[in-house]
């Protein structure tokens, strides 16, 4: 009994020098081992030795000749052939001691990796728990190896991704500032045309309200280019939006049925809104001679250019101007239109006109007569309503129908185009001031629309002139 304790305690003080390499075996029946037990022999070992350290004396008894045995293993593992400087001298009386020495003297020349393989089928042949505990290890390496190439794979697709994403990010980048530096050179051009068109009648205007002042002009003018930009560009979004509901509204015509031959044939005649091109040129302006000759026979007349409309900050200096002329302020009462005829002049090519009123606003729009006028007098009329006219030209319309079938080629009144629609205007805030090129010879009407007041008359300041 007491050498079989010796011999425990010897096989438990046993260390294994994993430092040192396991050479790769040469013979078959090793690898085929090792594969069978799907570690590397070197692996399996120590696995073995680990097992068998924890395990004896607790879950495995084995005999003192199989423990013998497998002490002789690791001697000739870690040391090779048995050498008496690697064995410690051991008494006459130490039976352990003699024995574990002449069972590693057994071994021989025995390899180091016969040796290893020896320990593992001696120490699978006696203990049952031997095989599970290896599977158990075999397990939790590949649940580690997979959970270690997900993670790479993760880490992997994330930098994939992420590379994409910066991909997307500058490409997205890139058109952003492309779209900028085109956006930018469009909006030059068309600043340049617009700037091209305005720019003599707008020195002429600026000249006029700022005499001797260079500076005071250059400042203004570039104040009425930028109101005139931003106007037009406006009209160009009024135009387009007016052009998708058209279109939508054809749409729907089209999915109740109907007429859907004629809808689609108005649809694809539909006039294009005016845009502009990268030379700054309007779309609109380059109609063909189709659309010029639909566009002239609503009224025979040829078609009215926008008009520029801008403000001032300089009222009460503009209402103490116009004060000292007496035909440049109008009393306009409560419920009352009046309209202000403007013939064109034959040396002029663009009129110009500014008005405000004392503490009220009132509603303000400019219709264009095609009539050629027996002078260049400027005249005023006062209307009760904005609507009187309106109403006459339906009554006109109507007796005509009746007796002759016919309408408007049979009224005397001259055709009339709206050039800026009656919308009430804030003049008591600023001055309002606006501009337009002739269209042709005929009589500008400036209307002031104060019918909506019931009990409130208006002050009116004006100014009206022409420029060459």
């Amino acid at each position: 009994k007491m050498a079989t304790e010796n011999l425990e305690t010897k096989v438990n003080s046993i260390v294994i020098d994993e430092t040192k390499p396991v050479a790769n075996s040469t013979h078959d029946h090793i690898e085929t081992f090792s594969i069978r037990w799907g570690f590397d022999l070197e692996e399996l070992y120590k696995l073995a030795l680990t097992f068998y350290k924890e395990k004896d004396g607790k879950a495995i008894h084995l005999t003192y000749k199989d423990k013998l045995k497998l002490v002789a293993f690791t001697k000739q593992v870690s040391h090779g052939k048995y050498r008496t400087d690697a064995s410690p001298e051991v008494g006459f009386l130490d039976v352990v001691g003699n024995d574990r020495r002449q069972a590693w003297q057994e071994l021989g020349d025995m390899s180091r990796e016969s040796a290893m393989t020896e320990f593992v089928k001696v120490l699978n042949s006696v203990c049952p728990l031997f095989k599970p505990y290896i599977q158990a290890h075999k397990t939790e390496q590949e649940e580690l190896e997979r959970i270690r190439k997900e993670e790479e794979e993760r880490i992997r697709r994330e930098q994939e991704e992420e590379k994409q994403r910066s991909v997307l990010e500058e490409e997205t980048k890139a058109r952003e500032q492309q779209e900028k530096v085109k956006q930018s050179q469009q909006e030059s051009q068309i600043r340049a045309a617009l700037n091209q068109q305005t720019a003599i009648h707008f020195k002429q205007y600026a000249e006029q309200q700022f005499p001797n002042n260079t500076e005071q002009q250059d400042s203004l003018i570039t104040q009425l280019q930028e109101q005139h930009y931003q106007q037009y560009m406006q009209q160009v979004y009024q135009q387009q939006l007016l052009h998708q509901q058209e279109q939508y509204k054809q749409l729907q015509a089209m999915q109740e049925g109907g007429d859907s031959a004629l809808n689609t044939e108005n649809a694809v005649k539909k006039k294009a809104p005016k845009t502009t091109d990268e030379n700054g040129v309007n779309d609109g302006e380059e109609a063909d001679d189709e659309e010029d000759e639909e566009e002239l026979s609503e009224n025979g007349m040829p078609p009215i250019a926008a008009a520029s409309m801008w403000t001032r900050k300089d009222l009460s200096e503009f209402k103490n101007n116009l004060q000292k002329d007496k035909d440049s302020v109008i009393k306009v009462g409560s419920g009352e239109t009046v309209t202000v005829r403007v013939p064109t002049h034959e040396d002029g090519t663009c009129l110009f006109w500014e008005f405000a009123t004392d503490s009220y606003d009132i509603g303000f729009g400019v219709y264009f007569e095609w009539t050629v006028s027996p002078s260049n007098q400027v005249s005023v009329h006062v209307s009760e309503s904005s609507d009187e006219e309106d109403v006459e030209d339906e009554e006109t319309k109507k007796k005509g129908d009746l007796e002759s079938g016919s309408n408007s080629k049979q009224d005397n009144k001259p055709p009339t185009d709206e050039i800026i629609p009656i919308y009430r205007r804030d003049c008591h805030e600023e001055v309002y001031c606006g501009s337009h090129m002739y269209p042709g010879r005929g009589v500008y009407l400036l209307k002031f629309d104060n019918s909506y007041s019931l009990w409130r008359g208006k002050t009116l300041y004006y100014r009206v002139y022409y420029t060459r």
